[in-house]
């Protein structure tokens, strides 16, 4: 069986949640296993493996019970439990599969009908403060960077594309009566609202926090920043996100990156809505004129947002493969995504980020630029191919990142600044590129010189412990209680 919590190996289909749903439907609708089973052709066995979580259906199956049922299929998908009752149920069965519940060596516990939902609460509210009395670091710097080699690896072969999280984002927005046009602060609130949160901005926000959402109160608290890629409609969306995807809290480091990925993902796609992004894409493919600066300023978001939004919807709508990267000045990569087969440096797991990418790239390049706000177009030839890349510094970034969105060079024709005189040889990962220093500089210098590298930190120890990697909890609950009675 595939893992019914992990949103890129299931499309999202979270199997527990999905049988409590369809478990709720059926009984609401008066109807028996064997009564619904009549319905679309199936035997109650499967239906009943299928409530229980222990089947994955396929799509025409969803489709038939959707129609069985007398529901959308999206009702049947959401991934929000049915009821209180039904989330403590599915958290309590987590909680029972977790290493410091099962080392107590407790019989099984089976959830029936007969066990009162008060008892539920005390026994979910337990086993999640054992698991963090037992909490080790979420994660080495290696199993870390194994980790995101790993969501990487599945987000390339998706291309980049959430169907399940565009669904919940365009449900998002229709509940909020969104009309078109980059989402104002108005339709933000009512977005919101209609989900039975409320936004509060604060200035004492916890440092070790970008959101803290208060689930007793429904609130969600930002502090004010400047618009930008972690401007407050997306940290806002983010901690949304969290909610109607139905996240709970992280198994591991792995699950809370997948987390963070997810709930970015469904900030964009409110933020950059699909069906309007992909029909102005279209349009501007069919005008040769694709441009990340125009995504930007027609849905009011940051270049970087805007970017790595394109990659979410070019391989599923346009046809196109590409790659994104963002990196300092130093050429130290901190983001990168790829299915186009440009071949970014890696560790030997596999991993990308914190490694130093080609002075040759444009993403290099554009630091040396007379005007590195501009876009900086240009062609490299590498090992992989030829590509055709735009980069760009965000402006807002104290550090002075630089964002690249790049397609092979066929794809070049559809964008705008293809006709750039720009081009450049890389040979990389080869050291003789760009990593080694010129022979007879080599020759001067060798043995006369001791740099005084600047730490890292990080790198050394062990990511901080904690469900939330790095969060301050008591930080975080004595906010929470401060702002109780605001």
């Amino acid at each position: 069986m595939k893992d019914s919590k992990n949103l890129v190996q299931t499309d999202g289909i979270d199997l527990v949640t999905f049988g409590q749903r369809l478990r709720h439907l059926r009984r609401m609708r008066g109807l028996t296993l064997a009564e619904l089973g009549e319905r679309i052709d199936r035997a109650p066995s499967v239906l009943s493996l299928i409530e229980n979580g222990r089947r994955e259906p396929k799509l025409s199956l969803i489709e038939q019970l959707a129609t069985a049922l007398s529901v959308p299929m999206t009702e049947l998908l959401s991934r929000q439990p049915p009821s209180r009752r039904a989330q403590l149920e599915i958290a309590l069965a987590d909680a029972q599969q977790d290493p410091s519940y099962r080392r107590l060596g407790l019989p099984a516990l089976k959830i029936g009908a007969r066990v009162p939902t008060d008892v539920l609460e005390h026994l979910v509210a337990v086993a999640a403060e054992l698991r963090a009395q037992q909490s080790k670091p979420a994660a080495t710097p290696e199993e870390a960077r194994a980790a995101n080699a790993a969501l990487r690896e599945a987000m390339r072969e998706r291309g980049n594309y959430f169907e399940v999280i565009e669904r919940e984002a365009a449900d998002a927005l229709r509940a909020g009566d969104y009309a078109g046009g980059p989402l104002s602060q108005g339709m933000l609130v009512s977005v919101v609202s209609k989900h039975g949160f409320a936004i509060r901005y604060v200035q004492d926000l916890p440092r070790s926090v970008r959101s803290l959402t208060d689930l007793r109160n429904r609130r969600i608290y930002v502090k004010q920043e400047p618009v930008g890629a972690h401007s407050p409609r997306a940290i806002v969306l983010q901690a949304l996100g969290h909610f109607l995807l139905g996240h709970q809290v992280p198994r591991d480091f792995a699950d809370f990156l997948r987390q963070r990925v997810e709930a970015n993902y469904f900030a964009a796609a409110v933020l950059v809505p699909e069906h309007a992004a992909v029909t102005f894409l279209r349009h501007a493919k069919e005008n040769r004129n694709l441009s990340v600066e125009d995504m930007r300023d027609v849905f009011s978001v940051s270049y970087e947002m805007a970017a790595h939004r394109f990659t979410n919807l070019a391989t599923h709508h346009l046809d196109m493969t590409c790659h994104f990267v963002k990196n300092d000045a130093g050429g130290i990569i901190y983001k990168a995504y790829e299915n186009d087969g440009v071949i970014f440096p890696a560790d030997a797991a596999g991993a990308i980020e914190g490694q130093r990418m080609c002075r040759h790239w444009s993403g290099r390049r554009i630091f040396s630029a007379a005007d590195r706000f501009s876009p900086h177009y240009q062609y490299s030839d590498t090992p992989s191919g030829t590509y055709w890349c735009v980069a760009s510094v965000d402006p807002g970034s104290e550090r002075g990142f630089a964002i690249t969105l790049g397609v092979p060079f066929d794809d070049a024709r559809w964008f705008r600044g293809r006709d750039t005189t720009k081009r450049t040889k890389s040979t990389c990962p080869d050291p003789s590129c760009c990593q080694r220093p010129p022979a007879r500089l080599a020759a001067r210098w060798d043995g006369m010189a001791w740099p005084s590298a600047r730490a890292h930190s990080h790198i050394l120890s062990a990511l901080p412990s904690g469900s939330f990697p790095g969060v301050d909890e008591a930080d975080v609950y004595a906010f929470l209680e401060r702002h109780e009675q605001d």
